[in-house]
């Protein structure tokens, strides 16, 4: 039998904790019972922990207890992770049972966690698409990926926001027991078995500030105003007054992106907040938003969201 430990303490986001071990509490329900695995909550000593929630949660072991190997251990997320530093019980619990664990990760802002732990150094990992950037700027060493919905680096298993638990453990048990037993516990929790896209169909691409002295600060504006347009650099320098090299360096060291990728950026979101809100035809939204025809807004959709303009439509319409 395998076991599964998931780490709690004060302020955890509930969700995290309880997603992933819905998924492998139902996933005992279609497998053979020398298969099925032991779960167990890892928490401080003799108190219970009061999630970000209100919610009380018990553990089943205390941080000192837990020295025993684990198939699996999860380290959760919780709201005040990513602008405070873990207390030493947890970083060294987290610590103890990285090493003991065949495979450890973390969900959503518990990855901060692990940074503070010093297990993310040259791996791939991912968390929520609102931290992603903080989590690189606090921990360099770590390769994070702004738009995965999970990532596997060998034993170490990172997943994006909250309910993107339940996407890393659907995965996990994928892993384990093959397609049509995940698939068997995602129609069980009424979830989709492998969700379509990334990170980016849940978050802004325009998200940077501007200096409002800045001489490019009003080329957002403009553009958003303008977005059926060409929209060259030609004529986002001359809408600043700038010339077109002046403009090009001055937009990449303000903003860390070229002119165009910021075009194409704010034509999604344009186009993302059509799909959401109206019922416009997608030619028309197409035409509108400055992609030209239906099939350049089909390829835009499909290389930065991973999924089809119709897809992002049904999941995300407003009714």
């Amino acid at each position: 039998m395998k076991t599964i430990g998931m780490l709690i303490f004060e302020g955890v986001q509930s969700l995290d904790v309880s997603g992933p071990l819905d998924v492998f509490a139902e996933a005992n329900a279609f497998i053979e019972p020398d298969q099925r695995c032991k779960i167990m909550t890892i928490g401080p000593s003799h108190r219970h922990v009061t999630a970000s929630n209100g919610m009380i949660l018990a553990s089943n072991l205390y941080y000192e207890q837990a020295d025993s190997p684990l198939d699996l251990f999860l380290v959760p997320g919780g709201p005040s992770l990513p602008t405070s530093e873990a207390p030493s019980e947890i970083v060294d619990c987290i610590q103890r049972l990285a090493l003991l664990s065949d495979v450890y990760g973390s969900v959503c802002t518990g990855a901060f966690l692990l940074g503070g732990a010093g297990l993310l150094d040259g791996r791939k990992v991912t968390t929520h698409w609102q931290n992603a950037k903080q989590l690189a700027t606090r921990y360099p060493g770590a390769d994070v990926d702004y738009d995965r919905i999970y990532l596997r680096d060998g034993p170490l298993v990172t997943s994006a926001g909250v309910t993107a638990g339940i996407d890393l453990g659907l995965a996990l048990v994928r892993e384990d027991h093959g397609p049509a037993i995940s698939l068997a516990v995602a129609k069980r929790l009424v979830v989709v078995a492998q969700r379509l896209g990334g990170q980016s169909q849940f978050s802004p691409y325009i998200e940077f500030s501007l200096d409002a002295g800045s001489p490019i600060s009003g080329v957002a504006t403009y553009v958003m105003e303008h977005l059926g347009r060409n929209l060259s650099v030609a004529d986002l320098a001359a809408a600043c007054g700038m010339s077109e090299r002046n403009f090009a360096r001055a937009f990449g060291a303000s903003t860390g992106s070229t002119p165009a990728q910021f075009v194409e950026s704010a034509r999604i979101d344009a186009a993302r907040a059509m799909l959401e809100g109206t019922s416009k035809p997608l030619k028309l939204i197409a035409h509108e938003c400055g992609f030209g025809n239906p099939k350049r807004m089909r390829e835009v959709f499909v290389k930065r969201l991973g999924i089809l303009p119709t897809q992002y439509w049904d999941q995300f319409l407003i009714n």
